[in-house]
């Protein structure tokens, strides 16, 4: 399998694979406070473009170009010349943690009456509990 799978990334109709995952890499070496803010990056005509979650980001990307202008020349990512930041305009829509589900309630159409047959002690409890829940319901 993973013969197969070096077989298709060498291939050259995947480069794109190959481009992502050396950018997932470069990303990886960057310093915490930098690679928080980054949501993807792509290159684009010689062109790396880092897409950054909030303008803040941004503002310490073009602090510390210098710094991954050298780490993309040691990383030797292929025909990039010009490194380029920018804010999304999209907001991104926060997931509810835990939606609040509303149970169902259903009248309850049983009075609680019926024989109790069960010779199991335990069994025969259970029974008796339900048909008290009944009851009080």
């Amino acid at each position: 399998m993973n013969e197969i799978l070096c077989h298709i990334k060498n291939n050259p109709e995947f480069r794109k694979i190959n481009t992502q995952e050396v950018l997932q890499k470069f990303i990886e070496l960057l310093p915490l406070k930098l690679k928080k803010g980054i949501k993807f990056a792509y290159i684009k005509n010689q062109i790396l473009y880092f897409v950054l979650s909030h303008p803040v980001y941004k503002m310490e990307f073009e602090y510390n170009k210098s710094l991954i202008n050298t780490l993309l020349k040691k990383s030797n990512i292929a025909n990039v010349e010009e490194v380029k930041f920018f804010v999304t305009n999209k907001i991104e829509k926060k997931q509810r943690k835990e939606e609040k589900k509303e149970e169902d309630f259903y009248k309850e159409r049983s009075y609680g009456i019926f024989q109790n047959n069960i010779k199991n002690e335990k069994l025969h409890n259970k029974i008796e509990e339900i048909r008290n829940i009944i009851k009080k319901s």
